[in-house]
C-alpha cells in the first residue's frame, strides 16, 4: 500500500513499480502547503459565537400505516397501550379488546432546535423504532410533542417518515440493506416556542474556536483589533484563554451587523502536530507538522490460513453394515514475510510520506509502526487512536 499526499483539492495517484497504480484512498495524508495565500482563512470558518448553539428535542410517538412490519404487541407491550391510550383520546373504547395489529411500531423521535427560529417554523425529525419493528417503509408519524430537557414542549411533529433501507425476505431467505427501521420527516415538526433572545442585546461577544491554540486565539485578537482599530479607532477584541476571544461591541451599531463585519476577516490558523489513527477502517491522517526522529524499523508480516475441506465418507457398494459419514480435512498455511530493517525520518511531511512507503505495508501495518515509533519517544506529534 502506497501512502499519497494530497495537495489542495488535487488527488494524486501513487504507482507501485511499473504497472500496479493504486488510488490511494485508504491512507490519507493531508498535506497544506505554507503558502499564505492558501492557509488564510475566515474568522467565520475556525470560531463560533458562544452561545449561539442547537438544542435538542425528544419526543414518543407512533407510526402507523405500516405493511406488516410493525411491532408485535406481545414482544413490545408499550406500542399496544399507547395506541389504546390513543383510541380512547378519540373515542373508541377498546379497553376489553387485545389489539394484534402489526400495522404499528412505537418510536423515538429527536430534531434539533436551530438558535434564532421563529414560532411557525418547520425543521427536519429523526425517527427510531423502539420495539421490535422490521422497517418503517411507508408509515406515517402521528402528532408528537417534541420536548426539550427541561420538560417543555418546543415543536410539534407530524408526517410521512422517509426510509432510505429497505427489507425483504422470504421463507427460506431475507435480504436487508441499509436500516429501514430508521427515518427522518423532512420539515415535519412545528415550532410552537421559541428561547428568548439575548444576542441583540449582548453588550460584548465571545468568539470559541473550533481547534482551540494558543497562536490561533492572538493571531485572530490581532486581526479583528487592526480591523477595529482602522474602523472604530479602537482596539474591541482581547483573548480570554487558547479557545476563547472576547469582542466588545461598539455602541451605535446592531450585534448582527458587527459580526457580519469580523467574520469575514482573514486569519492563518496554527495547526498542531496531529496522526489521527482509526483502527476500525484504517485510515490515518498525518498533520503537516509531524516529524518523526530517525529510527530504525522492522515489521514482519505472519500470515496464518486455516481452510477446511471437510470430505464424504461412503461404504462400499452393496455394503450391510457401513454408513455415509463427513470426514473433516484440514489445511493449515503459515507463510512468515521477511521483515527488512528500514530508516524512517522526516523534517518534513513528504519525506517522511516517502519513507513509510519504503516499507510498503497495508494499513494494520503502518498503524503499528506509527504507535511503535511513539511509544519509542520518536513520533514528534500527538497520536490520537480511534
Amino acid at each position: 500500500m502506497a501512502l499519497c499526499l494530497l495537495k489542495g483539492i488535487n488527488i494524486v495517484r501513487c504507482s507501485v513499480g511499473h504497472s500496479l497504480k493504486v488510488l490511494c484512498f485508504v491512507f490519507l495524508a493531508v498535506f497544506v502547503t505554507l503558502e499564505s495565500a492558501s492557509a488564510l482563512v475566515r474568522i467565520k470558518d475556525i470560531a463560533d459565537l458562544r452561545g449561539m448553539r442547537s438544542n435538542q428535542l425528544v419526543g414518543y410517538g407512533i407510526v402507523i400505516g405500516l405493511n406488516g412490519t410493525g411491532d408485535t404487541m406481545r414482544n413490545s407491550p408499550f406500542t399496544e397501550q399507547s395506541l389504546q391510550s390513543m383510541l380512547e383520546r378519540m373515542g373508541v373504547n377498546v379497553r376489553e379488546s387485545r389489539l394484534s395489529s402489526r400495522n404499528v411500531a412505537a418510536v423515538v423521535v429527536t430534531a434539533e432546535l436551530p438558535p434564532f427560529i421563529g414560532n411557525g417554523a418547520r425543521i427536519d425529525m429523526s425517527v427510531g423504532s423502539l420495539g421490535d419493528a422490521k422497517s418503517l417503509q411507508g408509515g406515517t408519524l402521528l402528532v408528537t410533542p417534541l420536548m426539550g430537557a427541561d420538560g417543555n414542549v418546543y415543536a410539534v411533529g407530524q408526517g410521512s417518515v422517509s426510509v432510505s433501507g429497505f427489507s425483504a425476505e422470504g421463507d427460506a431467505a431475507s435480504v436487508t440493506q441499509g436500516v429501514p427501521t430508521s427515518g427522518y420527516v423532512p420539515n415535519g415538526a412545528l415550532i410552537e416556542k421559541t428561547l428568548p433572545d439575548y444576542f441583540s442585546s449582548l453588550p460584548q461577544l465571545v468568539l470559541e474556536l473550533k481547534n482551540p491554540d494558543f497562536k490561533t486565539a492572538v493571531r485572530m485578537t490581532d486581526a479583528i483589533n487592526a480591523f477595529s482599530l482602522n474602523r472604530y479607532g479602537l482596539k474591541l477584541a482581547s483573548e480570554l484563554d487558547y479557545r476563547s476571544v472576547q469582542v466588545q461591541r461598539p455602541a451605535g451599531i446592531s450585534s448582527v451587523r458587527f459580526i457580519s463585519q469580523i467574520e469575514g476577516l482573514m486569519v492563518q490558523p496554527d495547526s498542531p502536530a496531529r496522526v489521527v489513527v482509526d483502527e476500525r477502517t484504517g485510515t490515518v491522517v498525518i498533520g503537516q507538522n509531524v516529524r518523526i526522529s530517525t529510527v530504525a524499523v522492522t515489521h514482519g508480516n505472519l500470515t496464518v490460513r486455516v481452510s477446511e475441506r471437510p470430505e464424504v465418507s461412503q461404504p462400499s457398494p452393496f455394503s450391510q453394515q457401513g454408513e455415509t459419514t463427513v470426514v473433516p480435512r484440514t489445511d493449515v498455511d503459515v507463510v512468515q514475510e521477511d521483515g527488512q530493517l528500514q530508516l524512517i525520518g522526516g523534517t518534513d511531511l513528504q519525506t517522511l510520506v516517502r519513507g513509510l512507503n519504503r516499507i510498503g505495508l497495508k494499513p494494520s501495518g503502518i498503524i503499528a509502526i506509527l504507535q511503535a515509533i511513539k511509544q519509542a519517544g520518536a513520533l514528534q506529534a500527538t497520536l490520537v487512536v480511534k
